[in-house]
């Protein structure tokens, strides 16, 4: 679902060619019904599974963008001359990235490429995020997560995100804390890397709100895996995850899948 930042975020659901205006729909009662057919979003074939959110195994064996370090950037290997797709990376990989602090569920570090902000963010249901840092590629940033991640979570707690239960924080006060505490290790990757390849910032905090109506007390999902049909009055919408009164769906996990959306608008 493409967001937009904004009081509140605004959504849109993409059908095909069909860009739906979702915002507008909280109250209404909508049905998502999964025909049975997935195609990979890179060659279009039909797949029985979907790999790395909407591709097909063979894709997923030789794209740059399903490889182990996607989930692991300190893992890049572009520099070794291995690298499926070395315009990809090129593009992807050797470019500016951030290194944020976001407040999904608590307090979390998280990296993206420059271009990526504020909708990396939105993606993960953040109230708030900040800027740390500014590297180099792809992999320094790994290399200045794994540092971060002795002192602070990398994942959000999806199911308090969806609660609405972040706490409040200050997100600036965060931030000079864990540059403190990385401090060495910040130092030994300048002195190895090059000083300009990693840059304090002094960037403000965003705070971002999200189109819900009515919090979950319980997260329960939907799985169109196993049952086919989803329907409930759209209640809010945050992260990538429709809220209905009858359960959550991840949106992005079925990238690829052919689909009806109905809306049933109250009467």
């Amino acid at each position: 679902m493409p967001a937009e930042a904004g009081s509140p975020v605004s959504y849109s659901l993409l059908l095909g060619d069909t860009r739906l205006p979702m915002n507008e729909l909280l109250g209404q009662s909508v049905r998502l019904d999964f025909d049975g057919v997935i195609r990979c979003i890179n060659c279009d074939r039909k797949t029985s599974k979907s790999f790395s959110q909407g591709f097909c195994f063979p894709c997923f064996r030789k794209l740059a963008a399903c490889d182990t370090c996607i989930m692991s950037p300190e893992k890049c290997h572009y520099h070794e001359g291995t690298c499926r797709e070395p315009e990809w990376g090129e593009t992807h990989c050797m470019v500016e990235h951030v290194v944020y602090l976001a407040n999904s569920s608590g307090l979390k570090v998280g990296i993206t490429r420059g271009t990526q902000v504020p909708t990396r963010w939105i993606d993960q249901g953040a109230v708030d995020a900040i800027p740390m840092l500014r590297v180099a590629t792809r992999q320094l940033a790994g290399f200045v997560e794994v540092a971060c991640k002795q002192h602070v979570a990398d994942r959000t707690n999806w199911r308090t995100m969806l609660k609405g239960e972040a706490p409040e924080m200050d997100l600036a006060q965060e931030r000079d804390r864990l540059l403190a505490l990385i401090a060495d290790d910040l130092a030994a990757l300048q002195a190895e890397h090059g000083e300009d390849a990693i840059r304090p910032v002094s960037e403000d905090a965003l705070g971002l709100s999200y189109p819900v109506s009515v919090w979950p007390e319980k997260v329960k999902t939907h799985n169109l895996d196993k049952a086919q049909t989803a329907e409930g009055v759209l209640q809010g919408i945050k992260g990538q995850y429709l809220i209905l009164d009858t359960g959550v769906i991840n949106i992005r996990k079925y990238t690829g899948y052919e689909v009806r959306f109905r809306v049933f608008p109250n009467s």
